[in-house]
């Protein structure tokens, strides 16, 4: 049949993944770095992850194509909690899950650095962690709100300078905590607080993902169009991406 479809051109995909979570649906994937439709099956061609690529590589074409199937949704989406379930590698031991593999990096030697005064911390209130930070919190108020993972501070030598000055900062693990209560905190916090924007700060690791998806989510249930974005950190603590993440806009099917 000929109907409304997504559509990938792998020259501007860049593997970044950030269409994934908005699929609701389960039909995108990363395969060899770059984002597939896994099946026209479970592609509704509505395009909910059209404003969630920052490369402009989805778009919707009108072509011949297997008709939208429930039950194939189904399986994709089961195939995908199985994917993503939190023990799903890590069971298997320290070489099963890309986050808990253990590495060693070589670093200058410490006679090779010199004492200097100690730095300034930029950290402006406490609590820190998702859980703890209420969202009536005095801080988050108007602020510039860094969503960080907790392994971010450890892996970035320059987490304070270039992403904690000037902002209200929270800190998780999307691995170990309770992500469904990270997007409610997160949704109140948005609702409630007029921020001016809201930065994701996450891991390389496919587990840390779940980070950005909570603030997609949170967002998207708070009704606002607060600019979120995210920076992506390496293993050997270098900075691998800078996102911009635009608010989808509405399908024709929805009602403004």
């Amino acid at each position: 049949m000929i109907r409304e479809i997504v559509t990938i051109d792998e020259d501007k995909c860049d593997g970044c993944g950030l269409c994934i979570p908005s699929c609701h649906e389960g039909a995108l994937r990363l395969v060899n770095g770059k984002a597939k439709l896994v099946s026209d099956a479970v592609c509704d061609g509505l395009g909910a992850c059209l404003g969630h690529c920052p490369r402009g590589a989805i778009t919707i074409e009108r072509r011949e194509a297997d008709p939208f199937d429930e039950a194939a949704v189904v399986v994709a989406q089961q195939a995908d909690r199985a994917e993503n379930a939190p023990a799903h590698a890590c069971d298997a031991g320290f070489d099963g899950c890309p986050g808990s593999r253990m590495m060693r990096f070589a670093h200058a030697a410490d006679a090779a650095r010199t004492p200097a005064m100690p730095t300034p911390s930029d950290l402006t209130h406490w609590p820190v962690q998702i859980a703890l930070l209420p969202p009536h919190a005095p801080v988050l108020r108007s602020a510039r709100l860094l969503i960080a993972a907790d392994c971010v501070p450890v892996a970035y030598a320059d987490f304070h300078a270039d992403l904690l000055r000037g902002r209200t900062v929270m800190v998780g693990c999307p691995k170990f905590d309770d992500l469904p209560a990270y997007v409610e905190r997160l949704t109140a916090i948005m609702a409630q607080n007029e921020l001016r924007e809201v930065l994701v700060a996450r891991m390389e690791v496919p587990c840390c993902t779940g980070l950005l998806r909570a603030a997609i989510e949170a967002r998207r249930r708070a009704g606002v169009a607060v600019p979120l974005s995210e920076v992506v950190i390496g293993t050997r603590g270098n900075v691998l991406a800078r996102n911009e993440l635009p608010v989808a806009a509405a399908s024709p099917c929805q009602t403004p």
